[in-house]
């Protein structure tokens, strides 16, 4: 059985290099196009790791990671966060909300791989 893996990006070439890096190395894929979309998504199935930007419309990372570890079914999804923001100040903000990597666009696609296989849920 693959493993889903959520992808929230407001950019569809960003959303569709991801879901192709993944989906080239198994993974089931989802797409949500900005954090509220992101949070609909989470309807009770099985997500085994969240992949998120920061800056999106309607509803930014930081702000859907807070409420994604509020929910009980996902408090313990590990977040990757997927962004062009390399300021220390939002790794931080990130990191306290619970997102467990930083990768900065661009990204190197193995790198990302690496990160997704060490972080993804059982």
């Amino acid at each position: 059985m693959s493993k889903n893996i959520l992808i929230v990006d407001d950019s569809a070439s960003v959303r569709q290099v991801v879901s192709m890096t993944l989906k080239g190395a198994g993974y089931n894929v989802i797409e949500a196009i900005d954090g509220r979309d992101g949070i609909a998504k989470l309807d009770g199935k099985k997500i085994h790791l969240i992949i998120s930007d920061v800056n999106m419309p309607n509803m930014d990372g930081i702000s859907m990671v807070k409420e994604v570890k509020q929910m009980a079914n996902y408090k313990f999804t590990p977040i990757i966060m997927l962004t062009t923001e390399g300021a220390e100040e939002k790794k931080r903000q990130g990191q306290a909300a619970g997102a467990k990597a930083w990768i900065v666009k661009p990204f190197e696609p193995a790198k990302m791989l690496q990160a997704v296989s060490m972080l993804v849920l059982p």
